[in-house]
């Protein structure tokens, strides 16, 4: 009998994880609980995952090439999206979850994967497989075996609840979609805005993203900071004042974001990839790119080991993603933590990234998704500047936008 493996969740993840395996001969069958309401997402998407996994243009609503990055006194540094070595994926791409994450659901279809509406109830594994237990949109209960499960079923992933392990700590965002008049758009044609400071994002950040018919604007707040979401986003929208004049909400959304990735994404006959293993970036919160690669690298690990899917060998998979991203992840955790950390310290950041050594370095490891190195002269100019910024705003406090706005 043809070997099966059930992939819970169907979005970026699932789909692709879906599509992997029916390339390498093995059936999958997709289980998602939500077909009609698309995952709340910036919907950033870098450039390296439409080349690597085929995908076309015209999934892109737009492409940014510049990057409004505004601090908590209101000091502006525009970035442009250009890596070393100038390219036609000079770019960030901006899509709407719910016409990309159907893209690949079809695709999945397409190539033999079967979709099944429902949400998972149960999961039992045992030696000889899986069986899961799910609700259909009606309520009725089924059960479905398969050999592996692989969970790709988001922050509160009820997969890794039926293993029994512990929640993560997690970030919430929420954003509108706001529906504004061509004119206003024209202001976000090829940008997209970050903004910095306690009033909208104690510690990540807040943004301004263009879609194809509307702007998405929403903020990222911490554990210790959920409760606040709903003003930080109000204050954001204050923030931005007369550039949402004449807009209309179309709508409001809100998710959950990990904030620490799992010590193990692999088990007995279990594997988790994308926010359920926790594979967020830290200082941007990008999770698309990531949930994509780790759902190809889990499934191409267990078309070796299908035979034998124990956690000695499905933890190949996370063996081979740390060294390969390991550095990645721990230095922009670092920069989170270095460039977030405090107002002063948002200050310093904005005034970094006009640095353009920073600038190159940073956009070539955002679209080709690796530590691009830096040659000793350039590692010293930047840390000359960084020391001149530091030393510039912990000396004289610069006066947050909030403390200059009437009362």
């Amino acid at each position: 009998m043809k070997q099966r493996v059930l992939i819970v969740g169907a979005s970026v993840g699932g789909a692709t994880a879906a599509i992997t395996l029916q390339s390498l001969g093995i059936e999958a069958v997709l289980l998602e609980r939500e077909l009609v309401k698309a995952k709340p997402c910036g919907g950033a998407i870098p450039p390296a995952a439409f080349r690597e996994f085929d995908l076309p243009q015209h999934l892109i609503d737009r492409k940014v090439k510049n990057c409004l990055i505004v601090s908590p006194s209101g000091q502006e540094t525009c970035v442009p999206v250009a890596g070393t070595i100038p390219s036609a994926d000079d770019y960030v791409a901006m899509v709407r979850r719910e016409v990309f994450d159907s893209y690949l659901r079809e695709r999945a279809q397409e190539r033999g994967a079967t979709l099944i509406h429902g949400a998972l109830s149960n999961l039992e594994i045992n030696r000889s497989g899986v069986v899961a237990t799910y609700r259909d949109p009606a309520g009725k209960e089924h059960t479905l075996a398969a050999d592996v499960v692989i969970g790709a079923d988001g922050a509160y992933s009820p997969t890794a609840k039926f293993l029994g392990l512990a929640s993560m700590p997690r970030a919430v965002a929420i954003q509108e979609r706001i529906a504004l008049p061509p004119e206003k758009m024209a202001r976000w044609e090829d940008t997209a805005d970050l903004y910095l400071g306690y009033e909208v994002s104690p510690d990540l950040y807040s943004w301004a993203f263009p879609k194809r018919d509307h702007i998405a604007v929403g903020i990222g707040a911490g554990p210790g900071h959920t409760q606040a979401a709903k003003q930080l986003l109000a204050n954001l929208k204050r923030r931005l004042g007369s550039d949402l004049d004449g807009g209309r909400l179309l709508l409001r959304e809100a998710h959950a974001l990990p904030m620490h990735p799992r010590k193990h994404m692999a088990f007995d006959r279990v594997m988790l990839i994308g926010d359920a293993a926790g594979l967020v970036v830290h200082t941007s919160g990008e999770g698309i790119y990531w949930a994509m690669k780790s759902a190809e690298m889990a499934a191409q690990v267990l078309a070796d080991y299908l035979d034998v899917p124990s956690a000695r060998y499905l933890r190949i998979y996370e063996k081979r993603w740390w060294r390969q991203y390991g550095t990645m992840y721990r230095f922009l955790r670092w920069l989170q933590w270095w460039g977030y950390g405090n107002e002063r310290q948002m200050e310093v950041f904005t005034e970094m990234c006009r640095n353009q050594d920073v600038q190159r370095l940073t956009f070539d490891s955002y679209m080709h998704k690796q530590m691009a190195p830096a040659p000793w002269l350039v590692q010293m100019r930047m840390t000359r500047d960084i020391l001149v910024s530091q030393v510039r705003n912990y000396v004289a406090r610069r006066t947050p936008v909030r403390e200059l706005s009437p009362a």
